[in-house]
């Protein structure tokens, strides 16, 4: 193999190996929050998804309906959990702490705004 073939070969390997670092180094900088909800049925779920998913930064959301709980993976260079808090709260549901927009809530389907049994308001 001649220099040149030797010394292309060396920089298709370095860039390869530096590509897989970079995206490497780029997934390493997402964080998790888990934001507690009050949402109640398929409709709540798809919604708050949806709403949270359309924020900038926003990689991956996941509502568990069971206990009321987003996941949500996020850039934080991008987002942070309080900005995601209100967006949920934006789209007419508590999150955390943050209280539901009454606005946002009063345009929910009536089947979102039923309380479930042993929710406090």
């Amino acid at each position: 193999m001649n220099n040149q073939a030797k010394s292309f070969l060396c920089s298709f390997i370095l860039i390869a190996v530096l590509s897989i670092g970079v995206t490497a180094a780029e997934k390493q900088k997402s964080q998790t929050v888990t934001i507690k909800t009050s949402a109640i049925c398929g409709s709540c779920k798809a919604r708050i998804e949806k709403a949270v998913k359309g924020t900038e930064g926003v990689e991956e959301a996941l509502l568990n309906l069971n206990n009321k709980k987003i996941k949500i993976k996020y850039d934080p260079s991008k987002t942070n959990p309080d900005i995601l808090r209100e967006v949920i709260a934006a789209t007419g549901y508590d999150a955390d702490g943050v209280k539901k927009n009454e606005t946002a809530f009063a345009k929910l389907p009536m089947c979102c705004q039923k309380p479930m049994p042993g929710d406090a308001d």
